[in-house]
């Protein structure tokens, strides 16, 4: 979604907690992927993945609750990439905890968690590739936005990119296909990554506002997921 010049996701969060509406919803669906995405890893082959949509709305509880953790979010204690995740984990472990009660024969459960507990490192490499996948999810998304304002050229160089980025095809075989001269299509493709960059450098000052270097960040985002 389009964002005003000012806004970061510390406005949104503000907002959230003071109990607008709106601001809640899109926070929530914002977040969903990410935090769908760590469970659905951190879960993986286990009964637990079956709970994955109910944790994901226990999360949003702890955050929207009064006293909660939007209310205590403070820019100026780190990121909130970092407060997401510290959340989302602890309600992991809270769905966890309770499963194994349930079922505290279960030595397999037991072995799994105390690894789960030992492996924090992990955990947060996991939650990093879920941030990672829903920013750049949005960035495909604000660059659909982008370049579909150009018409046929634009969805040219949205189907380009795809192609590329997806199956590494040779823009000389692209160009043959389409019947055009390599190097227009050299210059589209160009285009199509500068302006996919953009919006991808627009969504992350938007979520990690205070970022000393964008690209960097940027670079980091698709290399987490390479």
């Amino acid at each position: 979604m389009p964002k005003r010049p000012n806004e970061t996701c510390w406005t949104m969060v503000r907002s959230a907690s003071a109990g607008d509406p709106q601001a809640r919803s899109i926070f929530s669906r914002t977040y969903a992927t990410t935090i769908q995405g760590f469970l659905s890893a951190r879960w993986l082959g286990r009964s637990l993945a079956g709970e994955t949509d109910d944790a994901t709305q226990e999360v949003f509880m702890e955050c929207f609750k009064p006293g909660g953790v939007l209310d205590r979010a403070d820019p100026m204690r780190g990121d909130f990439r970092g407060l997401l995740f510290g959340v989302t984990r602890n309600v992991a472990r809270r769905f966890e905890e309770r499963a194994l009660r349930q079922a505290p024969q279960n030595l397999e459960n037991s072995q799994w968690q105390q690894q789960l507990a030992s492996d924090e490192p992990g955990q947060a490499t996991l939650f990093d590739q879920s941030w990672a996948r829903a920013l750049i999810k949005e960035a495909k998304k604000r660059h659909r936005e982008v370049a579909g304002a150009d018409g046929e050229k634009g969805a040219m160089r949205l189907d380009l990119l795809k192609r590329r980025f997806g199956s590494d095809e040779a823009i000389r075989q692209i160009a043959a296909e389409w019947n055009m001269p390599p190097q227009e299509l050299h210059n589209a493709y160009r285009k199509a990554r500068t302006e996919f960059y953009a919006c991808l450098r627009e969504v992350v000052a938007f979520h990690s506002p205070g970022t000393a270097d964008l690209e960097a960040e940027c670079k980091r985002l698709l290399a987490s997921l390479a």
